[in-house]
């Protein structure tokens, strides 16, 4: 979203006074390669939740799979659909049957195999080892045609694709082998544009538990992908009401608001207003952070060091909620870069305090005459 330049222009003459005056508690400006070292994410997470998470993210069995010198199994289950191959000779002659709700199968010569709990490999033993007593030389062979006992619960921002075989979107979906948070979403057609990746909800027996897959995806850390369980629920948010944003104004060619994702630092976020004006002072740009929200943190950045002389401290990693000011002139008295932007900073990040203390037309008029 953008607003126009001229609107915001007029805001800032409506407004050249408001609450904040130069008092005490006035913030001062600091180098951002000063405040570099006092940037920490803040954890939305607590310790525990954040080592349970862990470790499920590196469990080696479940109610899905169990891993045997490493190499993951499926674990059948009522519903599953297997095959029996049983050699005579070169001959194949195959046998199809469906675990029953008692977790069991019968077959050839046997009745009431308990195969539930068990991996195909360990059936394919048992059988083995039983028909032994029925027949000489035997080889057995076991598939697993259909797997139905396993299932996860897939909700929230995925992409509705058209395939050619399965399906896509939210949705059911059965569990064939050791599955991560991240192979679900995948094979599911992948999030959507608006996902918020940083906050998925996973629900597992009743606890509900907050992901970031976002570090998983763009990052590398899987500490947080989660492999999924049967009868787990995922949830894939959609981003908050007009996701996260940057504000950009002064001397850039198109001031405005941005998505934090096309603004996530000083230079994207120049960027994408269009580049400063021929009158902006590049060595003098203000970040103002935590606006809004108790006493504001304003820093200060020089674009010609980070184009001219490549100090890449500069540009700083820009957070929801910052505001990027180029100014026209070379900001001296802080109290008084405060006192001037309050009124704009109010009417773009709480209009509703315009409505509120504004809407006296006499009031207005005067401001106007000003």
């Amino acid at each position: 979203m953008k607003f126009n330049n001229e609107l915001i222009k007029f805001a800032g003459l409506i407004f050249l006074s408001l609450y904040w005056s130069g008092c005490a508690n006035s913030p001062h400006i600091i180098p951002v390669t000063e405040y570099k070292e006092q940037l920490r994410e803040i954890p939305s997470r607590s310790k525990e939740m954040l080592e349970e998470i862990s470790g499920m993210s590196h469990v080696m069995k479940n109610h899905v799979f169990t891993e045997e010198q490493g190499v993951p199994e499926y674990i059948i289950g009522p519903g599953d659909v297997l095959e029996v191959t049983c050699w005579e000779g070169t001959k194949p002659v195959k046998y199809q049957t469906s675990v029953r709700p008692d977790g069991c199968i019968s077959y050839s010569f046997l009745d009431d195999i308990k195969v539930s709990g068990f991996t195909a490999r360990q059936v394919d033993q048992a059988l083995t080892e039983r028909l032994t007593r029925y027949i000489r030389n035997v080889r057995i062979d076991l598939l697993i045609l259909k797997h139905e006992s396993k299932s996860a619960l897939l909700f929230g921002e995925i992409n509705i694709l058209q395939l050619q075989a399965g399906k896509s979107g939210p949705g059911n979906y059965t569990l064939r082998e050791k599955t991560t948070i991240l192979d679900l979403i995948v094979e599911a057609g992948g999030a959507t544009k608006d996902a918020d990746l940083k906050n998925v909800e996973l629900v597992r027996g009743g606890k509900r538990y907050s992901l970031n897959l976002y570090d998983a995806m763009f990052k590398g850390d899987m500490t947080q992908n989660v492999i999924i369980d049967d009868g787990d629920i995922v949830t894939v948010p959609e981003l908050p009401y007009l996701g996260e944003r940057v504000y950009v104004f002064g001397e850039v060619n198109n001031e405005g608001i941005y998505a934090h994702k096309d603004a996530y630092d000083l230079l994207a976020a120049i960027a994408k207003a269009g580049g400063c004006t021929r009158t902006a002072i590049e060595d003098d740009v203000k970040i103002i952070r935590g606006y809004g929200k108790g006493k504001p943190i304003v820093l200060s950045a020089s674009l010609d060091d980070i184009l001219e002389k490549g100090d890449i401290s500069q540009n700083i990693h820009l957070i929801d909620g910052d505001v990027v000011y180029v100014p026209r002139t070379v900001i001296g008295d802080i109290n008084e870069f405060i006192l001037n932007t309050t009124p704009l900073l109010d009417y773009l990040l709480y209009p509703g305090r315009y409505r509120d203390a504004y809407s006296d037309p006499d009031r207005m008029r005067y401001f106007m005459k000003e």
